[in-house]
């Protein structure tokens, strides 16, 4: 596939889901159709690691999604991040590195260090072509991809990445059982060269 970038049929179905989830299966078709994925209404892709959707259809859907709920898209999008971490907490336990752990004996800033990784390293174990990394900055951690696929092709005045900012926050809530906020700093649609996620404790946030 050369320099295209995609998406591995796992982390796709675990979108198609989350999005059926939280839209119903009437707004998953009409956001298929919108986004030119018809082939997926009825047939989700398998449960594997082959690269089965573009980046570009990808952000696509991403976009039809936005698009269909207007100015209430930000939040459903992070909805159904939520959702897409919890289904591959359930189903891809073992790739996402949180198979059988134990974290209640970590302090609270290593079990976010942690998840963040784990994250990080599940996509660049399904997809060697994924550039992530999980930093420190000013006394906060930053998850940071150059890859993203929600952006992928996209140009916007503000970040996009709300389901990326969803599937974050769920996986920090996960690992602590405390609310966090994740904000993206920087966004490819954007014109930056990554996309970038702080995570803050609420009180730093208010």
């Amino acid at each position: 596939m050369g320099e295209e970038r995609f998406v591995v049929n796992a982390l796709a179905r675990q979108a198609l889901e989350a999005i059926q989830e939280v839209m119903g299966e009437n707004g998953l078709n009409a956001v298929l159709r919108a986004a030119g994925l018809e082939r997926f209404i009825g047939s989700f892709p398998p449960d594997d690691l082959e690269p089965g959707v573009k980046a570009v259809e990808y952000a696509r859907l991403n976009q039809a999604i936005e698009d269909f709920y207007g100015r209430g898209g930000r939040g459903f999008l992070q909805r159904i991040g939520k959702a897409s971490f919890q289904y591959g907490v359930r189903e891809q336990p073992v790739l996402m590195g949180l198979a059988g752990i134990a974290l209640k004996a970590l302090p609270a800033r290593q079990r976010v260090k942690f998840v963040l990784n784990s994250v990080a390293d599940a996509l660049k174990k399904s997809n060697p072509a994924v550039a992530a990394e999980v930093t420190e900055d000013g006394g906060r951690l930053v998850y940071t991809e150059s890859t993203c696929a929600i952006c992928e092709g996209r140009t916007s005045d503000a970040p996009v990445c709300h389901l990326y900012v969803g599937s974050l926050t769920e996986a920090v809530k996960w690992a602590t059982g405390a609310e966090y906020q994740v904000v993206e700093t920087h966004c490819r649609a954007k014109g930056d060269d990554a996309c970038r996620f702080e995570v803050q404790e609420l009180a730093d946030a208010a």
